[in-house]
């Protein structure tokens, strides 16, 4: 394949090296070359079996050689000179390096092309000789050493030349060159950062939380060269070009103990558990690094809490000067002056230097932020700024380091941080509780808050993150008790939010309508003139046209028209001889439902509401009644499809796939089914989209790329089918069906494999076979897991390649699933990174997490078993999503899943009626949130009295005796005639502490004294004194026999 060269590109920047040449001058940045007659940049043989540091790039030379031509030329040597440019190479390359000759450069390109090796030499090295030697001071890279036969050559002719010109060290100028980046070079950057960003947030701070929590024992450079799955770039594929430069990894544990160079190594030392760990990693695509470096502390003390904070702020403030024209010394004196003035016991243990200049190269010292380099920085540079404090000391008097480092770009008014992520303490600081430790527990912070609407990462709990803990049963206290909290903290600032949201969201001239138009009158013709009308009206009689759907009417001589949606109703009714037949209008100020709000042109005109007709031929008014309803049946059929098909989009073209074949997913079946038999078919990935194909070839359904919203993959694991589930932005056409959803699935069990005959079932009985039967079964639900996950990882990224937006498969999370009655069955709805769902059975629910407004949890109250959750979306025309008859015992989960999503909730003791309290909102939105939004539904802040009081009864019910265990106050109401389950909790938990064994005879012996102090002899153990301290036994027997409990609670035995 021939190489293009991007003419314009190195033509540009040929222009940036002669420009920069022609304005040097003797006090600046290019001062190295303000004096020279020509530039010169040899490149030596590449020596495959030579290979640098990743952390360091090739040399100079090469760098130089790659950013002006765009690929590295190896043994071609480059003079720049004042009239034009020469270059010595192979025929090969001038073949290539032709192309710039036939454009038009800044100044002429000249190519002196070497002989083969198998040909006789030319004398294209002597004339270039000739040509060097001609200029009596050259720039060069006198520092680099090259090798190679041409480099050999070169050296022995120039030795024997009789001219030698002047050679000085141009280097820095050479960076200066390559240091402001231009769009090409800056997209690039951006994208190694973005895959640094991933590498660290979804592979390295993962991996090493999971080395901590389990406390596995593995070497620094152990982790090093494990280096992560390729997979772990979801969103980059197509990705080509990319150097990974491996984590390094530094903990207390290391030999050297904390080297925060650019330099330092992972050493082989197994990694600590605790304490300080420096992780630093980077990448290089297309040859244009980024970097970047995190500190991880587990059980951090608040002086090391503080001093990380300080680097926090302290970049902060860095950024805001790395702006166009600043100088690299004045930037490293201000952060030295910063720490001075905020902890001044810190200035010995700050950094030597904060960062250095970036681009093909990783660390270009000519742009070494230090305290005496007078670079000055310009728009479009890219720096690793790096900030940090060694040789500091804990309190177990061990040392340590803190770091943080970000690859920044500069701009006109201040940097850009371009490796944003895993920053904050949230995410870097790790507790270990152990019981007893009350340090650990108040230094726990609040939840980390995910990203949009995603759904959490399990064991993250983190203020830091808080790690698995030493012993059990102090964990779960201390969730029990701070869970309520956190989730009461959170959602007062959640509702906060989306008050704030709110009000900015619409204006106080804004319409209700959420800028869509609101219902309108429309306007019906029925003829444009007289001379449309049928020849049936001449007989001045009524008439039915069906086709221009009218009915004409007689009106004192006229035959007037009304189209059939002027027309109401159509009654009919007989009174002696005559039979009439009413016709009803649609007007004004008629109370009918549905029509109740539809708009008239001018409301305040004279409207006709009935008219009468009278005959005695009844069967002709009967004939036109009846065609008269059907056609207005008809109509309101036809709007209804043709309403509910308005949103229904046309796809354009799919473009199959050429030159090779499209990944397969065979034998799927596909939901909703096409007409006809049901087969299983085979869907395709092509270009844009994706097409299942029946074995009828006459139905197939196109899925393109740009209406996919999400994509799913839900495994065979406690389920019995595996399913492919797509979403779609906008609804399509399946037969006759409209769907938003289209799934393809295969069922786990194998059905058609008969197990009975074979072989072995004649020699084998028992408990081996079933073993065995499981095994397979289980093999075969894992081969089809992996098959469905692979299909749906190439889907994503072929969407990915046609339209650029990010897509990933989604997984439900049965550990968070819960159930719940969205349509008329019960179903089990699963939460994903994105979504709530329910695929197993159709109808199919999809809500996506971020169109989600609000959550009102309704019919919350103590002793109901099951509650319901209502939630409102952001487009407020939506129907709010009724879930109904979710378990009171999944209460608590759902709640700590819609706080973890951030999704505000709101509690209720009764349902409401949402229709009414949508068309407000919806009248006027600004009115709404101005006067309080959805603080009328009740957060989650006023409910805690009651959660106290809940806990309080249900730490009570777990003191009392076993028979409490066995009933329960939802029992207890069921067997008794609706009695208050509260009430009967309450006086069942009084009465199983004194229930058993000696409370009943002191009892009797109290009741046996007041006997005696009775005259009459009339009272019996039941009286009034005796009541207060006698339990109704009313709960003791539907605890020792549910079917018979006693009637009115008197008996004792």
């Amino acid at each position: 394949m021939a190489v293009e060269l991007n003419k314009e590109l190195i033509n540009s920047r040929i222009k940036i090296i002669y420009d920069s040449w022609t304005r040097a001058g003797k006090n600046d940045d290019y001062s190295a070359i303000a004096d020279v007659d020509a530039i010169f940049l040899a490149a030596g043989r590449m020596n495959p079996l030579e290979r640098e540091p990743l952390f360091r790039c090739f040399a100079l030379t090469r760098r130089a050689s790659t950013w002006l031509l765009g690929y590295e030329f190896p043994s071609t040597f480059i003079l720049f000179q004042k009239d034009k440019i020469s270059i010595l190479c192979s025929a090969t390359k001038a073949r290539i390096l032709e192309q710039l000759q036939k454009h038009k450069t800044v100044v002429p390109v000249e190519i002196f092309t070497l002989a083969k090796s198998k040909d006789p030499p030319t004398d294209a090295l002597p004339r270039f000789l000739s040509v060097f030697t001609s200029n009596q001071r050259i720039g060069s890279l006198a520092k680099e050493t090259y090798a190679g036969k041409l480099i050999d050559e070169w050296n022995n002719a120039l030795a024997a030349s009789s001219k030698k010109p002047e050679v000085v060290d141009i280097a820095p100028s050479i960076s200066t060159f390559m240091a402001v980046k231009d769009d090409e070079e800056l997209k690039a950057t951006r994208t190694a950062a973005n895959l640094t960003v991933t590498l660290l947030t979804h592979y390295v701070a993962v991996k090493l939380e999971t080395i901590l929590d389990r406390e596995t024992k593995i070497s620094h450079d152990q982790e090093n060269a494990k280096g992560p799955d390729m997979k772990v770039w979801g969103k980059g594929r197509g990705i080509n070009d990319v150097i990974l430069l491996f984590p390094i990894i530094q903990s207390r544990s290391s030999a050297d103990g904390y080297d925060l160079k650019p330099t330092a190594e992972s050493s082989p030392e197994d990694m600590s558990h605790k304490g300080v760990f420096l992780v630093s990693l980077g990448m290089r695509y297309k040859g244009y690094c980024a970097n970047l470096g995190r500190t991880f502390i587990v059980d951090p003390d608040k002086e090391q809490e503080s001093i990380y904070n300080l680097l926090h702020n302290l970049q902060a403030d860095v950024l805001q000067k790395m702006k166009d024209g600043a100088l690299a010394r004045d930037l490293y004196q201000h952060a030295l002056s910063y720490v001075k003035k905020h902890k001044p016991d810190l200035e010995k243990h700050f950094v030597k230097n904060i960062g250095f200049g970036m681009g093909m190269e990783f660390r270009d010292s000519t742009y070494l932020l230090s305290p005496k380099n007078s670079r000055q920085l310009k728009a479009n540079m890219v720096f690793s700024l790096s900030l940090g404090f060694q040789d500091l000391e804990d309190q177990e008097h061990k040392r340590y380091a803190l770091q943080i480092n970000d690859t920044v770009k500069v701009g006109q008014d201040k940097g850009i941080c371009i490796t944003e992520g895993v920053k904050s303490t949230k995410d870097t600081l790790f507790y270990l509780t152990r019981e007893g430790s009350e340090e650990d527990r108040v230094a726990q912070k609040p939840p980390t808050k995910p990203n949009g609407n995603a759904s959490p990462v399990k064991n993250k709990t983190a203020g830091g993150k808080v790690l698995r803990n030493k012993t059990r049963g102090a964990a779960q206290e201390e969730a029990m008790q701070s869970t309520s909290a956190k989730i009461a903290e959170h959602q007062m600032e959640l509702h906060q939010q989306l008050q704030e949201q709110g009000l900015a969201r619409y204006s106080e001239e804004g319409d209700g309508a959420n800028g869509k138009e609101g219902k309108s009158w429309k306007k019906f013709q029925s003829y444009k003139g007289e001379a449309g009308l049928p020849k049936e009206v001449e007989g001045l009689r009524i008439f039915v046209d069906r086709k221009a759907q009218t009915v004409i009417l007689p009106v004192h001589g006229f035959a007037v028209p009304f189209h059939i949606n002027t027309i109401k109703n159509v009654s009919k009714n007989e009174e002696g001889d005559f039979t009439y037949l009413r016709v009803n209008f649609q007007t004004p100020g008629q109370l009918a439902g549905k029509k109740e709000d539809t708009p008239f042109e001018d409301p305040d005109a004279t409207f006709v509401r009935s008219i009468t007709y009278r005959s005695t031929d009844g069967h002709r008014f009967d004939i036109l009644s009846k065609q008269i309803t059907d056609l207005k049946k008809e109509v309101n059929k036809r709007e209804q499809q043709k309403k509910e098909l308005a949103d229904v989009i046309e796809q354009d073209v799919l473009v199959e796939m050429k030159g090779r074949r499209p990944h397969k997913l065979p034998e799927v079946f596909v939901r909703p089914a096409p007409d006809g038999k049901r087969l299983p078919g085979e869907v395709e990935v092509h270009q844009n989209g994706l097409r299942y194909q029946s074995p009828l070839s006459t139905q197939k359904i196109d899925i393109l790329f740009g209406n996919v919203k999400h994509i799913f993959f839900q495994p065979c694991d406690h389920e019995l089918l595996v399913i492919f589930h797509v979403h779609l932005k906008a609804p399509i056409m399946i037969g006759k069906k409209k769907t938003y959803d289209v799934q393809f699935y295969r069922e786990a069990s194998d059905v058609q494999f008969d197990e009975t005959g074979n072989r072995k079932r004649k020699y084998r009985y028992g408990d081996e076979d079933e073993i065995e039967m499981e095994q397979q079964e289980r093999k075969r639900r894992q081969m089809l897991n992996k098959e469905f996950k692979a299909f749906s990882e190439r889907v994503a990224e072929a969407a990915i390649n046609s339209t650029g937006d990010a897509l990933e498969p989604d997984i439900p999370f049965r550990e968070l699933s819960f159930e719940g009655v969205p349509f008329r069955t019960n179903v089990r709805l699963q939460p994903t990174t994105e979504c709530l769902v329910h695929l197993s059975d159709p109808p199919f629910l999809v809500v996506t997490l971020a169109d989600i407004e609000i959550a009102s949890l309704e019919r919350v109250q103590f002793g109901l078993k099951q509650f319901d959750v209502v939630f409102v979306f952001k487009d407020f025309t939506k129907v709010p999503l009724h879930i109904n008859s979710i378990p009171t015992a999944q209460l608590d989960d759902v709640k700590n899943w819609l706080d973890s999503v951030d999704i505000p909730i709101a509690e209720g003791p009764v349902n409401l009626n949402w229709g009414p309290i949508m068309k407000t909102i919806n009248d006027s939105p600004y009115e709404f949130f101005r006067g309080g939004g959805w603080t009328f539904l009740g957060g989650t802040g006023d409910d805690s009295e009651q959660d106290e009081v809940s806990e309080t009864e249900s730490e009570f019910e777990a003191e009392s005796a076993q028979v409490s265990s066995d009933t329960s106050a939802d029992d207890a109401g069921s067997d008794f005639d609706g009695s208050n389950a509260s009430d009967d909790e309450g006086s069942g938990s009084d009465f199983d502490d004194e229930s058993e064994g000696e409370d009943w005879d002191e009892l009797e012996r109290k009741a046996a004294k007041s006997d005696k102090k009775k005259t009459d002899g009339g009272r019996s153990k039941g009286d009034d004194s005796d009541d207060s301290d006698r339990p109704s036994p009313k709960k003791k027997a539907p605890a020792k026999s549910k079917s018979k409990p006693a009637a009115n609670g008197k008996g004792k035995r």
